[in-house]
């Protein structure tokens, strides 16, 4: 059951009770709501959706509200997580970055928006902002600690057949802005754990160097022993975190700086013995961690399915743990928001939509235990699969179709206006609430009870 009643055993007369009581008190002020819109109606002849009537939907914000005073009282509890039949069994990972922050939420813009050059204050003639990237968020550059943020991006994944999340990590310090991406890590995973979704965590060395040369650690070794510590006690630990045969899975993309055997030995020996994790490096570079890596992960790279063809034939065969990837494209902004020198100046083109669909479909992809999708939402590098102003939802409805959900695009659509009427109504606390619901009958599938609120939210509020 998606629900359950912790005061089952009181007498049922009483929940009758509240419940005309509750009507009573409700119904007087939805009429008062439907009656002050009929006039609103009459001034602006204003067009709205008439799949409903009003009565329909007045009787669903009655109900709604009465399930919502329930909760209040503690009658009823949310135990269900999102569960989602595939008919494809292939686990699928997408590549997460949680580190943008913007202006109505953090009260500043971040640098991923910005870069060196870009500004979001600055209005382009399409009427989107200014950002450093070629592609536009479908609802706008955003914060990544934004819970309606977060809630809208999982439940995209969960109606496109993706299991879980990998994200990029940056140590546990408060150095650049990694604190801040630690921090939001941290905000995503209660709706995570909600939802039923996986996550694993993708390390980068580098910032251990980072940390001892600013005298944050007395030496490298040290400040990947301290961030491995941190990994441990604070991510191993959820029900939730992706293993593979019961070990936990722990990325790292590199190693650039720990590049040896016997370093990586010094900094796996800080964790027990038995809770060692698969540790997968980037293609080609098992060999600096040595007798450590499980496996490595393919990455997007210029020689694109050339690429594909050597990484499996070379790698493959040696690897505990293979992971194949796909991806939509590349196309980085990052010289041109100030950020590098001609670096990654190559490109994949989209091919509308053409170049995520033979990166999935790839022949090898069976030799692969999993897929990660590089990526969600890297907009600096342009390969990202979240609805965009360019592309829509035709990278998530590929995915549906490679996963074998039973969704499709309008299901999409029912996740996109519930964020767009949380930021639409963001002061109002009753609709809020309400909205809470609505997010809760998607999780439990139930689409078309979540549909309906939204549109007695837009009616009658």
């Amino acid at each position: 059951m998606c629900t359950m009643l912790r005061s089952w055993c009181k007498p049922t007369i009483s929940i009758f009770f509240i419940i005309i009581f509750l009507y009573s008190c409700e119904k007087e002020e939805i009429i008062s709501i439907e009656e002050q819109q009929v006039e609103e109606l009459s001034i602006s002849e204003t067009v709205q959706d008439s799949t409903y009537t009003d009565a329909e939907l007045l009787k669903v914000l009655e109900e709604e509200l009465e399930f919502i005073e329930l909760e209040e009282k503690g009658n009823i509890v949310d135990i269900s997580h999102m569960d989602i039949v595939k008919e494809n069994p292939k686990k699928v990972y997408v590549h997460y970055l949680p580190w943008f922050q913007n202006k109505d939420f953090d009260g500043y813009w971040g640098q991923h928006w910005t870069m060196s050059n870009q500004n979001p204050e600055i209005k382009n003639e399409n009427n989107t902002l200014q950002i450093a990237s070629y592609y536009y968020p479908l609802i706008g550059p955003y914060s990544s600690s934004d819970p309606d943020l977060q809630e809208y991006h999982f439940l995209m994944m969960k109606l496109s057949g993706v299991d879980g999340v990998i994200f990029d990590w940056y140590g546990s310090r408060d150095l650049h802005d990694y604190g801040l991406i630690k921090q939001s890590t941290e905000t995503f995973i209660g709706t995570l754990e909600d939802l039923g979704m996986q996550f694993a965590i993708m390390y980068e060395d580098r910032v251990a160097a980072q940390a001892a040369a600013q005298s944050l650690s007395s030496n490298i070794i040290e400040a990947a022993q301290e961030d491995l510590t941190y990994i441990n006690e604070q991510y191993f630990s959820s029900p939730e975190y992706i293993k593979y045969n019961d070990k936990n899975v722990l990325f790292i993309f590199g190693p650039d700086y720990l590049t040896t055997e016997n370093e990586w030995n010094q900094v796996f020996d800080i964790l027990p013995a038995d809770n060692r994790p698969d540790f997968l490096t980037l293609w080609a570079a098992k060999n600096r961690v040595g007798v450590n890596a499980t496996g490595e992960f393919l990455w997007v790279d210029k020689d694109h399915l050339l690429a594909h063809d050597y990484y499996y034939d070379t790698y493959q065969m040696q690897n505990n743990i293979t992971v194949g990837s796909s991806y939509p494209g590349f196309k980085s902004f990052y010289a041109e928001g100030g950020w590098s020198d001609g670096i990654n100046d190559w490109t994949i083109d989209t091919d509308q939509g053409h170049t995520f669909v033979e990166t999935l479909n790839y022949t090898h992809h069976e030799l692969s235990d999993f897929i990660q999708i590089i990526t969600w939402n890297d907009f600096g590098e342009g390969t990202m699969i979240e609805p965009t102003a360019e592309f829509g939802f035709t990278y998530l409805q590929i995915l549906q179709q490679y996963t074998g959900v039973s969704f499709t695009p309008d299901d999409l659509q029912i996740a996109l206006d519930l964020y767009n009427t949380r930021k639409d109504y963001k002061n109002n606390s009753r609709v809020q609430k309400i909205l809470n619901r609505s997010y809760k009958y998607i999780k439990k599938l139930k689409l078309k009870r979540a549909d309906k609120i939204l549109k007695a939210i837009r009616r009658f509020y």
